[in-house]
């Protein structure tokens, strides 16, 4: 599948009518999230015949993308039924099997690799360190998060002394562009950096 034609299906998914706040939902814009796998699978092959985790899954579109680059198994995990709900519909749209997981039911089981856009931080602090070390406890090749640019050294850092990765690689940097979902949001949208890590977790 072309980068282009995954992005214009990820562009048709239904995504949160009503975010949570205290859970920091924000959604995956497709051209993020098509990048985020086309780059996983065409230059580490990460996602095709792999068995593949969705953490903090959301509405389902890095799991979706996943299953549309031909992931064996694709497991959507999320904390929010609602969320949960969108994403089973999504997955139906667009003919995928995506299996969805409420809260933390993966944790103990071992995948191929885990894809996830976790929250920044700011309402809850370290519960993005707390995903990516769950992410690393449960991966057994890789790992592709998004994490602010302003955090790069701090994310390396812990990924390597506290969590056990191999290697943490700053795939690239890409525009992460928030719109205005919540009431304490001033402007129409804001751009923010983020990075596109690859971890590989020690033993891989």
């Amino acid at each position: 599948m072309k980068l282009k034609q995954l992005e214009g299906l990820l562009g048709n998914l239904q995504q949160f009518s009503n975010p949570k706040v205290e859970l920091e939902q924000y959604p995956t814009g497709p051209h993020i999230a098509s990048r985020m796998l086309y780059t996983a699978e065409n230059s580490f092959g990460d996602v095709g015949d792999r068995v593949v985790a969705d953490f903090g899954c959301g509405c389902g579109t890095l799991g979706i993308a996943a299953a549309l680059l031909g992931a064996e198994h694709v497991v959507g995990v999320d904390v929010d039924s609602q969320s949960l709900e969108i994403a089973s519909a999504n997955a139906e749209e667009l003919e995928v099997l995506v299996l969805i997981v409420y809260n933390d039911h993966i944790v103990g089981q071992i995948v191929d690799t885990v894809i996830m856009n976790p929250p920044f931080g700011t309402r809850k602090k370290g519960v993005d360190m707390e995903f990516l070390r769950v992410a690393l406890a449960v991966a057994s090749q890789a790992v592709y998060s998004l994490h602010k640019t302003s955090t790069r050294e701090h994310v390396k850092r812990a990924a390597l002394r506290d969590f056990n990765a191999s290697s943490a690689e700053v795939l690239c940097e890409l525009r992460y562009d928030v719109p205005h979902l919540y009431k304490f949001h001033k402007k129409k949208e804001v751009d923010i950096a983020v990075d596109l890590w690859r971890f590989v977790p020690r033993g891989a």
